[in-house]
């Protein structure tokens, strides 16, 4: 055990020493400089803030049309079940980081200018296979998180100035946040995370006290779940809103410690606990089943300045998350196209561009504002952050010398490794038949629907008619 103990101390400290090498070869010795307080982040804080920031975002304004499908407990039972597992698999991934970097670091590995990504840690541990499937599920899913976040911020202004339809607004969106492009990493989060967990903070209990004030509304009905289908829908819903630890290894890496990270998504899910469960039962309470016909939340609130603050600072957000989810996929780019080691600013930015052309052009395809969650929950999320990881775990330590020279210990609730086996096997198990098999079928359907009713590159989806359509 001592041995084993001393071998741990010594990957910690080696770890340890090689991130603050880099704190300082960036931060340039000007800790206390305004630059390295706002752009520079590497703490335990900022990974709290850019987790408990990037996992709920425009979700929350869809969240109460989950409840109308599947019903309000349901809906409370399932965020706190999703919850726990997304924070199961984020601790899962962050071992995973430690473990690969760590075996690297002893091959005299320097990772200085190069950003660690999910497909790598995979790769290093498990093979190209796993690289490749890791890659392929994770950039499609971040692909389609950006989509639907430019899909959000044409959403959400609409309802402050309808004079302009939702596809312009999307085109109008998309020049804006293709400026995302000049941010380096994560490190430069620091003060956009938290400013868009803030943002976030009013919103939620915006719609919650907005939904008090407002009142029943005549003749509210709260009937689900009726069919399987909507069900379903609703809970893969749920499955994305805490799936967001795609971005996890980036997140990490961007730590000065990132050992440290273990519990951090945790706290960060309970934090995100107290703004989608009031916010989602509030408005569900108030409006009911009208919720079915109105994916975002802000179209049944009356227009006030409290709700144009709201929109406002959720459009900021939005910009904000479209860059989280964005970043990963620059990194890639930059690493297909030779740029990820250029330390000109300018040059990575003119080299990420072609990236967001296909986002911008899949948001205006497919602006489907609701159901496009539960589809991306189904058929990527329960892969990309459920089943991938559970998998990889119990693959890479399935030796007893792997798990007997593991870089990190298990934890103190499961200190067992048959207790960590027969969990990550349930997880697998679960979100295989509940989130990508019944999700899945619910969630097409549904998607499917939204297809055949407003079509393809539908230009205002969901808008209420105009005067002129609603006359003739």
């Amino acid at each position: 055990m001592s041995s084993e103990k001393q071998a741990e101390e010594a990957i910690v400290s080696s770890l340890n020493e090689t991130m603050e090498h880099e704190e300082e070869d960036q931060g340039d010795n000007s800790i206390f400089s305004v630059k390295s307080l706002l752009w520079h982040g590497g703490s335990v804080y900022d990974a709290w803030f850019s987790c408990a920031s990037n996992q709920v975002a425009q979700v929350l304004l869809t969240l109460p049309y989950s409840f109308s499908q599947m019903g309000m407990l349901s809906g409370i039972i399932l965020q706190v079940f999703y919850g726990v597992l997304g924070s199961w698999t984020a601790y899962l991934i962050s071992v995973l980081y430690i473990e690969y970097r760590t075996r690297k670091e002893k091959e005299n590995v320097s990772f200085k200018n190069h950003v660690i990504q999910w497909f790598e840690v995979l790769d290093g541990l498990l093979g190209p296979y796993w690289k490749a499937i890791g890659l392929a599920f994770n950039c499609t899913f971040l692909l389609f998180g950006s989509v639907i976040q430019l899909i959000a911020c044409a959403s959400n202004i609409y309802y402050i100035n309808d004079k302009l339809d939702k596809r312009t607004w999307t085109y109008i969106f998309g020049a804006c946040c293709a400026t995302t492009v000049f941010i380096p990493s994560f490190h430069n989060y620091r003060i956009w995370s938290f400013l868009g967990l803030g943002m976030t903070t009013y919103t939620a209990w915006y719609l919650t006290i907005a939904a008090l004030v407002h009142g029943q509304v005549e003749g509210v009905t709260h009937q689900g779940p009726t069919k399987l289908v909507l069900y379903f829908t609703g809970a893969t819903n749920i499955l994305y809103t805490f799936g967001g630890h795609a971005v996890t290894v980036e997140i990490m890496h961007a730590m000065w410690k990132p050992q440290k990270f273990k519990y951090i998504y945790l706290l960060a899910t309970l934090y995100v606990f107290t703004l989608t469960i009031p916010s989602a039962s509030a408005v569900y309470w108030a409006f009911g089943d009208q919720l079915l016909n109105h994916s975002n939340a802000f179209s049944l609130l009356p227009h006030s300045a409290w709700r144009d603050a709201a929109v406002i600072l959720m459009l900021i957000h939005q910009f904000i998350t479209f860059g989280f989810a964005c970043t990963p996929l620059y990194f890639v780019w930059e690493k297909v196209v030779g740029m990820h080691d250029t330390k000109s600013i300018c040059l990575r930015a003119v080299s990420r561009l072609p990236v967001v052309i296909p986002i911008w052009f899949l948001a205006i395809i497919f602006p489907f504002f609701g159901p496009i969650n539960s589809a991306v929950g189904s058929l990527l999320v329960s892969f990309t952050v459920y089943i991938i990881p559970a998998l990889a775990h119990m693959l890479t330590y399935k030796s007893a010398s792997a798990r007997k020279n593991a870089a990190e210990k298990l934890p103190c609730f499961l200190s067992s490794w048959t207790a960590i086996y027969a969990v990550n096997t349930a997880i697998v198990i679960w979100v295989f038949v509940v989130g990508f098999g019944l999700g899945g079928w619910a969630s097409m359907t549904n998607f499917i629907k939204q297809v055949d009713t407003f079509g393809l590159f539908a230009k205002c989806y969901q808008c209420p008619p105009s005067p002129s359509s609603k006359h003739h």
